[in-house]
C-alpha cells in the first residue's frame, strides 16, 4: 500500500521518555516498511565531526515493523547526499490509524558516508552504560545483532536494502 502526501508524527523514545517528536510526510507504507520524509527537526546545528546536521537538511527515513533498526538517508538542502544515519531501535510501532510512529532508540547507531568510504559504529559506550544487557538481555542481544547487520549492509551498500520492495 502506498500513501500520497499524508502527514504522520514520528516520536523517538529513549529510556521511556520522548526524546524528540516531529511531523513527517508519509511517502510509502507497505505494511512492513514505512518511509517518511522530514526536515532536520532539532534546533540549530549538530556537528558529529564526521557529518553536520543542520537546518535545511532533509531526511528520508525508513522504519520497519519487523526489524530492529531504522535507516535515515540525509541530504543537504541543495539535495547533495550526505550519507545514512542508522539507529538501532525496537521495531517501529505504528498507530492503527497510521498517524503516529513510535520508535524506541536503543543507543547504538551507525553512520555510512555518501561515498561508502566511512562506516562508523557509534555510541557503543552509551549502549553498555544503558543497562539494557541486564534489564532485557534478549533485546540487548537483538540490538547488537542489528548493529552488526547494519554494518554489513553499510559495507555492502545500503541502497540495495532500501530499493527492495
Amino acid at each position: 500500500m502506498s500513501a500520497a502526501s499524508a502527514e504522520v508524527e514520528i516520536a523517538l523514545v529513549k529510556a521511556g521518555r520522548t526524546k524528540i517528536r516531529y511531523p513527517a510526510e508519509l511517502l510509502a507504507d507497505d505494511g512492513v516498511r514505512l518511509t517518511v520524509r522530514a526536515p532536520w527537526a532539532a534546533p540549530g546545528v549538530r556537528d558529529f565531526g564526521f557529518v553536520r546536521f543542520e537546518p535545511g537538511d532533509v531526511f528520508t527515513e525508513h522504519y520497519w515493523r519487523d526489524r530492529w533498526y531504522a535507516v535515515k538517508e540525509v541530504r543537504s538542502g541543495d539535495g547533495a547526499l550526505k550519507g545514512w544515519y542508522c539507529d538501532v531501535t525496537r521495531p517501529a510501532a505504528v498507530a492503527a490509524d497510521g498517524a503516529r510512529v513510535v520508535v524506541e532508540d536503543l543507543d547504538l547507531d551507525l553512520w555510512v558516508s555518501a561515498d561508502g568510504s566511512e562506516v562508523l559504529r557509534l555510541d557503543e559506550d552509551e549502549f553498555a552504560a544503558s543497562g539494557l544487557a541486564a534489564s532485557d538481555p534478549e533485546a540487548a542481544a537483538r540490538a547488537v545483532r542489528a548493529l552488526d547487520e547494519l554494518e554489513r549492509l553499510g559495507r555492502d551498500g545500503l541502497v540495495r536494502l532500501l530499493s527492495r520492495a
